[in-house]
């Protein structure tokens, strides 16, 4: 497998990206890098690791997106970027897939501009994978498409299904839709028209629509949603979860002794739920329904995070998911 990695992508690169890619050196013996960036700084952060030099290849790009810039302007006057030289790779075939920490505007604009969109998909959409109480659940779609009209929607449930199924090994995933109540004729248009076309769907297991309290149990496998709502509700619980454990660690800090006693003993099961809402963890969040494999990771990803993120795009390529979500959709045109 190629990997294409944009070198100069997130708050810590790209030392940061550098360090992922030599730890994932180790581990995945048969992937080769591509790091695109300013080739100086990237030959600067190599040299500071032994590593097989056949397995990194770099490519020089000299300008860098931000932030702050319009993205569809910025992927259009800034060629010489390290996400667009990153994308081209995967569009012409040199890579399988992408991985980029930088802007995810320009990231997300990259890939349905530059990589392009599969057949018969009518709006890709990112889909990170999320810890529930009871297993991992993923949203489809968390901000790539804020107004969606409800055959998208179920476009998503169905791309979800299939990476779910392939990736979790999860025979038939159960797909909810995001809603502000059980009943079917709760929501808005577009949740009640949605609601109509899960139904009907065979492809998928559709069990109705999901209340955002119900979200962080892990019950329901795949979250159907416009990308607005997703949005809010992923940011809500990433809130949520950082405060809740900021507050334990706080009442840990004011406990007397007695109390510290109890809190030691049950350290490692604090480290254990501690380690399922760090987002470093999980990698990135696949963008499915483009003709590539795009993982985008987190803005302020470690070496362990871009690690991770490699560990994700490998298990994509692995499952054949991007085969599967092809086959799908072009048996339906």
């Amino acid at each position: 497998m190629k990997i294409a990695i944009d070198g100069m992508g997130g708050d810590n690169a790209p030392s940061a990206v550098v360090d992922g890619v030599i730890k994932a050196i180790n581990e995945y013996k048969e992937v080769i890098f591509y790091i695109t960036g300013p080739e100086e700084k990237i030959l600067l952060e190599l040299s500071k690791y032994d590593y097989p030099k056949e397995r990194v290849i770099l490519i020089d790009a000299k300008e860098v997106i931000s932030t702050n810039e319009h993205p569809v302007m910025a992927l259009r006057k800034k060629k010489d970027s390290s996400i667009v030289k990153a994308l081209n790779l995967v569009k012409d075939g040199t890579c399988d897939g992408i991985i980029s920490a930088g802007s995810t505007g320009a990231f997300l604009a990259g890939c349905t501009l530059i990589v392009g969109r599969i057949k018969g998909v009518e709006r890709p959409a990112l889909a990170p994978i999320m810890p529930g109480r009871r297993g991992s659940f993923m949203i489809v779609d968390v901000g790539a498409n804020v107004d969606c009209k409800p055959e998208y929607l179920v476009q998503f449930g169905k791309m979800g299904n299939i990476y779910y199924k392939n990736v979790f090994n999860v025979n038939e995933p159960s797909v909810g839709l995001l809603n502000i109540g059980v009943e079917e004729e709760k929501g808005n248009e577009l949740t009640k028209a949605t609601y109509k076309l899960l139904k009907e769907e065979k492809s998928i297991k559709f069990v109705g629509n999901i209340e955002p309290r119900d979200i962080p149990t892990g019950d329901t496998n795949i979250l159907v949603s416009d990308g607005f709502s997703g949005n809010t509700a992923l940011k809500m619980y990433e809130g949520s979860a950082s405060n809740l454990l900021g507050m334990i660690k706080d009442e840990v800090i004011k406990a007397d002794i007695k109390s510290k006693l109890g809190i030691l003993l049950l350290k490692p099961f604090l480290k254990g739920v501690m380690k399922k809402f760090d987002y470093k963890e999980y990698g990135g969040a696949p963008f499915l329904g483009v003709n590539g494999i795009c993982i985008k990771a987190h803005g302020s990803s470690d070496g362990r995070a871009f690690k991770n993120a490699i560990r994700q795009t490998k298990t994509f390529y692995d499952s054949g998911v991007l085969e599967e979500i092809k086959k799908e959709f072009l048996s339906e045109m």
